[in-house]
Parts: C-alpha cells; sequence; structure tokens
C-alpha cells in the first residue's frame, strides 16, 4: 500500500516537537502532524494532545516531491463526525430577525443599529488586538 493524498492510516508516535509529531506510518515511512493539524481548536502545547508512542489514525495531506509527508489528525476525524458549522449561535438567529425587522424600519432606525453594531464590533476588535500588543501600557517612544 503507497502513501496516497487523502488516504487514512494508523500510525505511531516517534517524536514531538514545537510545532508538531511525527509519525511513523506503514512501510516505514515517516510523516509530520503540523502542531495546527492536530486539533479543531487552538493547540499550545502539543504534549497536551499527543505522547511519543500514542497509536494515531491521521490523513495524508500532502507528499512533496523530496519525500516529505504531511499528515492530520483533525482531518481523520472530520469524516467520521459530521461539522458543525461554526457561527450557530446568536449570529445567525441576530440576522434573521435583522431580515424580518428591516421590512418595518425606517431608515434612521436603520442607521442608528448599524452604528451600534459597528460600535460593538470595533471596541470588541480593539479589546482582542490591545491584549496581543501587551495591553495599554506598552507605548512606543
Amino acid at each position: 500500500m503507497s502513501i496516497e493524498v487523502g488516504s487514512k492510516v494508523q500510525g505511531k508516535v516517534t517524536g514531538i516537537t514545537n510545532f508538531g509529531a511525527f509519525v511513523e506510518l506503514p512501510e516505514g515511512s515517516t510523516g509530520l502532524v503540523h502542531i495546527s493539524e492536530v486539533a479543531d481548536n487552538y493547540v499550545k502545547d502539543i504534549n497536551e494532545h499527543l505522547k511519543v508512542g500514542d497509536q494515531v489514525e491521521v490523513k495524508v495531506i500532502n507528499v512533496e516531491k523530496d519525500g516529505k509527508i504531511g499528515l492530520s489528525i483533525k482531518k481523520a476525524k472530520e469524516t467520521q463526525q459530521p461539522q458543525r458549522p461554526r457561527h450557530n449561535g446568536p449570529r445567525n438567529n441576530n440576522r434573521n430577525d435583522q431580515r424580518n425587522h428591516n421590512k418595518t424600519e425606517s431608515f434612521e432606525q436603520k442607521m442608528n443599529r448599524f452604528l451600534k453594531d459597528s460600535e460593538d464590533r470595533l471596541s470588541s476588535l480593539k479589546r482582542n488586538t490591545e491584549s496581543k500588543r501587551g495591553g495599554r501600557g506598552a507605548r512606543r517612544g
């Protein structure tokens, strides 16, 4: 059985680095599961998800000309469990409400709602980017 893109195979974790895990595949070849392909959620420390010796099911996502094999654990799981839509919270319900509302709202009401939504999104965006830059105290001189 040759390693082909799209195929699922069982493998054994042989090494862990800060950027991913090396997995030994059947026939003795080795591939890399990049840290972004380990789980559906953000992985800060790969050691919380995998350890050397673990048996894992992986999907082959690419085979390069130089023989490097790219693997994914999360894509191997996706076909087993149906993927739910990412934004299935209040956003979708809010959009449906807005569509029904648009028929009876005046232009001023629509504009006010748009401005409020826009300000909410901007403040959320600023909050998130400030925390990534080190907060308010980080001033450039």
